[in-house]
């Protein structure tokens, strides 16, 4: 089996499908998290951008925006639903089907993007590395990742309300590639020690999750994507019905005019190489 084969299934399956249907909602999800990730970043006119995990391009078209006509902004992702939709939703913009852990990249790029793009690979440290590659001297990377899943009560809160319903579920190893891999900042900054970075910058972003107008979006969304979409993927409608009643009303307390809005924790990163 080669290299993160597991997340590229994972990505080209139903889930990716999911999300690229889904693409909409969780723009708007995470856009506060985006824009102030973007703003850490901080791409600056003519510069030339790799954003790695771009999904569905939200944030490689708001990139190409920052850099303007004289720079240029490639999306690469290992999800092909995704790229899909990212390549119909403008121009201007290069995207690119690939594994940032193993593709053959040429140091042409002055900036490294990613909005939770990098936590899902089977070896970080030759993952970093190889992304490294991408870099001009004095290039930097800059990337956002989650938190504890604690921290993140748009996760933990419907898979705890959830779990007295659900199958007994397996322990989850929290160094193991997925959302919340990142969490322990001294482990990450040993990954990117080891993976040949330096002057390494993490700083906390205390955030929200828009999860819908209303507590039904919001239920809703638990169900389609996160730890409890997994979790409660094949029950029967009956069974996810009764979550989706307990999640609506544990949620309840995030519930704002603008949406419900639970607590999202993130590390802003960011090295050169």
């Amino acid at each position: 089996m080669t290299a993160n084969a597991e997340q590229i299934d994972y990505w080209n399956g139903p889930v990716g499908e999911r999300w690229a249907a889904y693409q909409d909602v969780l723009d708007k999800a995470l856009a506060a998290i985006s824009d102030a990730a973007l703003a850490f970043a901080h791409p600056n006119s003519g510069e030339r951008v790799l954003d790695i995990g771009c999904g569905c391009g939200t944030t490689t078209y708001a990139l190409a925006k920052a850099v303007g006509p004289s720079g240029s902004v490639t999306g690469a992702d290992i999800s092909l639903p995704m790229l899909k939709v990212a390549r119909g939703r403008g121009v201007g913009v290069n995207f690119l089907q690939a594994d940032a852990a193993t593709h053959l990249f040429h140091a042409t790029h002055d900036l490294v993007f990613s909005r939770f793009g990098v936590m899902f690979f089977d070896d970080p440290i030759a993952a970093f590395a190889n992304i490294r590659k991408a870099l001009v001297p004095n290039g930097r990377i800059a990337f956002v990742c989650w938190r504890a899943a604690r921290e993140n009560h748009w996760a933990s809160v419907p898979i705890a309300a959830a779990m007295p319903l659900l199958p007994p579920q397996e322990p989850v190893d929290p160094l193991a590639p997925g959302p919340f891999a990142f969490a322990d900042d001294a482990r990450l900054r040993s990954i990117l020690v080891d993976a040949g970075y330096h002057n390494i910058r993490l700083e906390s972003l205390n955030s929200t999750m828009n999860m819908g107008a209303d507590l039904d979006a919001a239920a809703d969304q638990a169900l389609r994507v996160g730890p409890l979409a997994r979790a409660a993927a094949e029950l029967d409608d009956a069974t996810r019905e009764k979550i989706r009643g307990v999640v609506r009303a544990a949620l309840a307390g995030f519930a704002t005019p603008q949406g419900v809005k639970p607590p999202a924790a993130c590390w802003l990163v960011a090295a050169t190489p």
